[in-house]
């Protein structure tokens, strides 16, 4: 919570996602060093390797699944536990959007729902702890398809204004889940970025989005629940209005900003920043000392002892063995 906070921490904070994929693909010796690091976001103890059934993989071994969501959305995956690839979408036929139904949200009440509560509290004894909320443009794309979804957003359709509200609905009622288990902070996901810019002009994405997160960030900040916000791509020109709808933290993608220009608008603007390693060139294709030396430079660019920041560590399929015990052994000598 310090570091959200802008205070400094009692250490450096760390964030581990357990990724399936890299746990399959690395191994026990991964898995040794996740518990030998722990972070400050849960209990890894009961954390073990992952076994896909059999039934999962093809007659030549290799990793083929097609499952259809809770969205109705069909999906084929190729790499065990990475996200697949949607085949399918319920309303690329607006036709269908009349009688299209969101999934139900999780339970306000019931036996699922005392659990919940329970073991949140039992949590937020000792770990930070966050809930998911969902996703907002990503979903639409899902069940409409990419291309239509990005001309009728520019066309400003009554069709896809439907489509954004059926899914703001649904996930206002799953923050009203995660802030009925007392949730610590609250996590939206949408990739808004390309590599150089924003996907959406500025005016557009405040003209669409901005509106239908300002609805769902409401409760959560009158609740003094935190706003964490993960987005792929270039999307420096929308930091402000992040800051503007109350978001606490956001997640980048690093390799696409300047460190210390990022750093600086962030503290200026109060946005703490979940520190992700470059996933790309740095683990997969530099070498153990590269990783030795960038973790360091990376917490003094955006001073995570004095509070602002954290790390976060995932490993995923394709990581070098070497870059990614590298990370972990450079994590666990910073967090003493």
């Amino acid at each position: 919570m310090a570091a959200v906070e802008f205070r400094r921490p009692d250490r450096i904070p760390v964030q581990i996602h357990s990724s399936s994929a890299g746990l399959y693909e690395h191994g026990q010796k991964l898995l040794d060093l996740m518990l030998e690091c722990g972070h400050d976001f849960g209990d890894l103890s009961g954390l073990k390797l992952p076994q896909p059934p059999p039934e999962e993989f093809d007659a030549d071994g290799k990793y083929h699944v097609i499952k259809t969501d809770e969205w109705g959305v069909k999906w084929e995956y190729l790499i065990y536990g990475i996200w697949g690839h949607d085949l399918t979408h319920p309303l690329a036929d607006l036709a269908t959007l009349a009688t299209y139904k969101a999934p139900p949200p999780p339970a306000l009440s019931g036996p699922g729902w005392e659990a919940a509560k329970v073991s949140a509290a039992q949590h937020r004894q000792q770990y930070f702890n966050v809930a998911w909320a969902g996703d907002l443009w990503e979903r639409m794309h899902f069940l409409r398809g990419y291309e239509d979804t990005l001309v009728d957003i520019m066309s400003d359709t009554p069709e896809i204004n439907r489509i954004a509200d059926l899914i703001t609905e649904r996930n206002a009622r799953v923050i009203e889940h995660g802030l009925s288990i007392n949730a610590d902070a609250i996590c939206f996901g949408d990739d808004f970025g390309t590599q150089q810019a924003p996907i959406f002009p500025p005016d557009v994405w405040r003209r669409f989005f901005k509106p239908r997160y300002a609805r769902l960030f409401e409760p959560i900040r009158r609740a003094g629940t935190k706003i964490f916000f993960h987005s792929c791509g270039q999307i420096l020109p929308l930091l402000e209005d992040f800051a503007e709808l109350g978001v606490n933290a956001i997640w980048p993608q690093l390799p696409l900003f300047d460190q210390r220009e990022l750093a600086r608008r962030c503290r200026e603007l109060r946005l703490a920043v979940q520190l992700h390693p470059d996933r790309g060139e740095l683990m997969q294709r530099r070498t153990a000392q590269d990783v030795r030396d960038y973790i360091p430079r990376l917490l003094e660019n955006f001073d995570t002892a004095a509070g602002g920041s954290w790390l976060y560590l995932e490993i995923d399929p394709g990581f070098k063995w070497e870059c990614a015990e590298a990370l972990y052994e450079t994590a666990i000598a910073l967090r003493g």
